[in-house]
This record gives C-alpha cells, structure tokens and sequence, in this order.
C-alpha cells in the first residue's frame, strides 16, 4: 500500500516540483549562500578574498561617504517612484478605463519597450541629450538657444532614465488594480452626490491603493541598483547603492565589501516585500 501510494502521488508530485526546486536551490539559494558567507570574509594584501571572517565590512558600511551615497540614492529613487506615480496613474486609468478600440495598442505600447535592452535605449539617450545630439541640434537650428544645453551628467538627468526605464512596471500593477474597479461603485458615488475628486479619494484611491504600492515597490527597489543608468546619464556626479556595489566588484577588488553591500540591499528588499504582504497586498503582482 506504502508503495502504491509512493507511486500514485509522491513520485508524480517529486517529478513536477523536484526540477523547479532544483533550479531554485541551484540559481538561487547557492548563489546568496556564498555571497552571504563572502561578506564576512577579508581579503589579503593582494586583494585575494580570504575566508578570514570578521565584521568589519559592515562596520565599512556607516562611512560618512558611503552614508551620502545612500541618502543620495533614497533622493533619486523616492523622486522616481513619485514621478512614476503621477505621470503613470492617470495614464493607466485611461488605458484601464477605455471603451476604446485602440486599448490593446495602448497598453502594447507600455509593453514594447521590453523588446530592447535597457542599456541600448539609456545609451540612446545619452547620444539624444548630448551636446552635439539631435536635442541641441534641433533647438540650435530653429534659433531658441544659442549654445549647446548641458543636459548630461546632473542628477535630473539620472532621475530622468530611472523613469524612462521603470515606468512600465509602475503602469503594469496600476493596470490590473484600476481593471478589477467594479464600475458599478463608482456609479453609486456618483448617485450620492459624491463629485470627481470625492469619488477618486473616497473610492478609486483606496481600492488601488495595492497596485500604487506594488508599483511603488517594483520602481523603488531596482533604482536603488540601476547602476548603468547612473554611469551613463549621470557620469558618477549621482551615484547610486547599485554603483557602490559595482565599484567594489571592479575597481575597488573589494568582493567582501560589495557582498556586504548586496545583503543589505537584499535586506531592504525583504522589508519592503513584507511590509507590502502586511498591508494585504497579492504577492503575484510582484511576480513573487
């Protein structure tokens, strides 16, 4: 019976999820087990990592300089999620909301920019904004400015290509949250007297307040690391936890201190996920 039962419902079952958990254990869990552990090791004279533990590499983590770079990436990231927030609402709502033959194109339109990778559109960005591209060219030759903008290398501009780059994943929960809106509430609202902007903070707000965190969350986390960006449009003038990171891999020869780096990242990743769980949010918006 033992054995009849294995066969029926424990071996099919270990087939499906063995590989799944396999593939997690293997590409997930081992890799941050092994930076986990890095960040406590040291490194030698010659920038060799050895497994000598201690915890001075958090200790590294409160320098003033590091500390800048922190509160500068909490300024570019919150003034990117703010940014996203405002221009993607009523942007999504519309989309969402229309009765509109063209939705489909409208929300493919949001999508298409997944097709090329981000480091080639910032990159084009970069050639648009320069001094001698199409930006100053076109401004120079129809007389509004005299001389090239100097648009590049400023922390706007970095705030700028966070926004281009996360902005769909700020519009993506916005919309499935505004498409679950039961019109029939909003009617209702409507029919109590209740006027546009009463409706939207009384009914609208509240019932996607999940999707506005869930889009908070999917812009605020990967700003924090989008160190491309930040080299690109920002010359190293904004840098961001992301650099800090990328710096100690390269430059710096430093692997334990960028670990230790990477783990608080991961850290504050894990709170802001479970903060987002406690307040009721569905998991699966966030691809968890």
């Amino acid at each position: 019976m033992t054995k009849k039962r294995f066969r029926e419902k424990t071996l099919p079952a270990a087939v499906m999820v063995g590989p799944v958990t396999l593939w997690l254990i293997l590409l997930v869990a081992v890799p941050l087990i092994y930076i986990l552990v890095m960040s406590f090791c040291s490194i030698d004279q010659y920038y060799n990592v050895t497994f000598h533990f201690t915890v001075d590499n958090y200790r590294h983590l409160i320098d003033a300089s590091y500390i800048k770079i922190y509160v500068q990436s909490l300024v570019i990231a919150l003034l990117t999620t703010l940014i996203c927030i405002v221009v993607a609402y009523p942007f999504t709502y519309i989309i969402a909301r229309t009765k509109s033959r063209f939705k489909s194109l409208l929300y493919m339109l949001v999508i298409i920019p997944f097709w090329t990778n981000s480091l080639i559109r910032i990159y084009g960005w970069k050639s648009f904004l320069g001094t001698t591209g199409w930006l100053n060219s076109i401004l120079m030759k129809l007389h509004i400015i005299s001389q090239p903008l100097d648009l590049l290398f400023k922390q706007g501009t970095t705030v700028f290509g966070m926004v281009y780059c996360l902005f769909p994943f700020m519009v993506l929960p916005l919309y499935t949250a505004i498409g679950k809106l039961d019109s029939t509430l909003l009617e209702a609202s409507s029919d109590l007297g209740a006027k546009g902007y009463k409706t939207f903070l009384k009914v609208i707000l509240p019932l996607t307040a999940s999707g506005i965190f869930s889009g908070c969350i999917m812009v605020f986390i990967p700003c924090l690391g989008y160190f491309f960006v930040s080299n690109i449009l920002g010359g190293g003038n904004s840098d961001v936890i992301g650099n800090l990171i990328e710096r100690q891999f390269k430059s710096g020869n430093n692997w334990p201190l960028g670990a230790a780096l990477s783990i608080i990242l991961i850290v504050i990743t894990l709170v802001l996920v479970k903060l987002y769980q406690k307040t009721g949010g569905d998991m699966d918006s966030l691809g968890v």
